[in-house]
């Protein structure tokens, strides 16, 4: 049995799920509405405040779908009732970030200042204090969503080993390289 596949997943009070005869999963609460397809083998159903996705056989193919779309709900639930919040940090000198409605300015030290365009689901903020870096805060109830636009931002400008230069995100621990003095 998957250790993850059978493990019920529990509704807020604030929530409510929905499975349609083609399994649309829906998922709605304060946050916004979120859906996904669930495959034809599986089967979602709601015993009182818990939801619990089954699996026909033990097919290998079964056994990897019934975790992964546990996960997928899971994660539906937790985004519509609480929402998922991501923040990164600009480390450099002269890195700066705004926000003006749906586009994010940057600039990291190129010759020009990069506009990154966010997606209407995710809300952003942009705060500078003074002697600290900047850090641009994302919140979106679409889990997949906010790390894939979280991961773009931060390829813009990767964190380099020798100063720890470059775009990372918050409490992340970056390992440091010795420079060419190191040796001597």
């Amino acid at each position: 049995m998957s250790r993850i596949g059978k493990l019920p997943i529990n509704l807020p009070n604030n929530t409510e799920i929905s499975v349609d005869d083609k399994n649309l999963v829906t998922v709605k609460g304060p946050k916004g509405t979120l859906t996904t397809r669930v495959d034809a083998d599986m089967t979602v159903k709601q015993e009182d405040n818990q939801i619990i996705v089954e699996r026909p056989t033990e097919q290998k193919r079964h056994r990897a779908m019934h975790g992964l779309y546990r996960s997928l709900i899971n994660n539906m639930v937790i985004g519509v009732s609480e929402g998922y919040k991501e923040q990164l940090e600009l480390v450099g000198v002269g890195y700066k970030a705004s926000v003006q409605g749906q586009v994010l300015e940057l600039s990291l030290g190129y010759s020009h200042n990069i506009f990154v365009s966010l997606p209407a689901e995710i809300a952003a903020t942009a705060v500078t204090e003074k002697g600290k870096a900047p850090v641009v805060t994302l919140e979106s109830n679409d889990k997949q969503l906010i790390g894939q636009v979280a991961a773009k931002i931060r390829s813009l400008r990767k964190v380099e080993p020798y100063k720890g230069k470059g775009i990372r995100f918050v409490g992340e621990v970056v390992r440091r390289k010795a420079g060419k003095t190191a040796s001597k």
